[in-house]
């Protein structure tokens, strides 16, 4: 990586990565359920990632995705490096990391940014190797590339591929038809060679139907069948949501912490 310039702690002052090199740091993130949006979005190259040292072997990243550039990921084990790349990425709100990182970087933003730093935990979720509680519903089926008309909501339309014309191309989505409207969808929102992770939402109107639940089985089914084990996160106050992965049978693998800056505060 060419350096403009180091840091006091050694972080480039444009650690910006190329796109050549996105292989090779999708390789050191690893495939993990953790990874998995962020390696689906690496090979797609609709993210950015600031890295500071050499790869494989870095202390800290971050990575941006364009469907949702104000949430970024940031790895590694040195907080003050992370600090520093987040420090040259634009227009973040808030940082998820691990909880060990979390307050050591806290502390960090605290200084540096001047204001309060909260902290919101998100809950990650893996499907058993051998399949998901059974949930159906007459009203949900698979989407195609036909069903594109139907996404005209721009809440059902997925994210994770640029748009539904590219997700029912390239991953796996299923809805509830309700006369003829797609009223809830459930879709990957990342594939990655060991596992697919859905994410969903329903209209206000037709919640606790089961349209969410049995849409999220037919996308799980789809991606047994392909050789992914199914990956669900969610906020950890996001009750509704982790009923439905309690309910398909989805297990609790861990937590991350989202850093969420207090810019307007006083």
């Amino acid at each position: 990586m060419t350096e403009a310039g180091t840091s006091a702690g050694g972080t480039p002052h444009d650690a910006l990565l190329p796109r050549a090199r996105y292989a090779e740091f999708a390789e050191a993130l690893g495939d993990t359920p953790h990874t998995a949006i962020d390696r689906t979005q690496i090979g797609l190259g609709r993210c950015r990632a600031w890295v500071a040292g050499e790869l494989p072997g870095f202390c800290a990243a971050v990575v941006q995705i364009d469907d949702n550039p104000r949430e970024v990921d940031g790895y590694g084990d040195d907080p003050a490096a992370l600090d520093a790349l987040l420090a040259q990425v634009p227009d973040w709100y808030c940082v998820l990391v691990t909880p060990p990182l979390a307050e050591p970087l806290a502390e960090r933003l605290r200084a540096r940014l001047g204001c309060h730093i909260r902290f919101y935990g998100d809950v990650a979720y893996l499907a058993p190797e051998d399949g998901l509680i059974r949930h159906t519903h007459p009203d949900v089926r698979l989407l195609t590339p036909a069903d594109l008309p139907l996404q005209a909501s721009p809440e059902l339309q997925g994210k994770g591929f640029g748009g539904p014309a590219a997700l029912l191309e390239q991953g796996y989505a299923a809805g509830a038809l309700v006369d003829g409207a797609l009223v809830a969808l459930a879709h990957t929102c990342a594939i990655t060679p060991r596992f697919g992770e859905i994410g969903a939402h329903c209209l206000e109107p037709f919640r606790r139907r089961g349209y969410v639940t049995a849409a999220a089985w037919l996308v799980a089914e789809r991606l047994y069948a392909a050789g992914r084990r199914p990956v669900w996160s969610t906020g950890e106050d996001n009750w509704a949501s982790q009923r439905v992965a309690i309910k398909l049978g989805f297990r609790e693998i861990g937590r991350r912490v989202y850093l969420i800056p207090q810019r307007d505060s006083p």
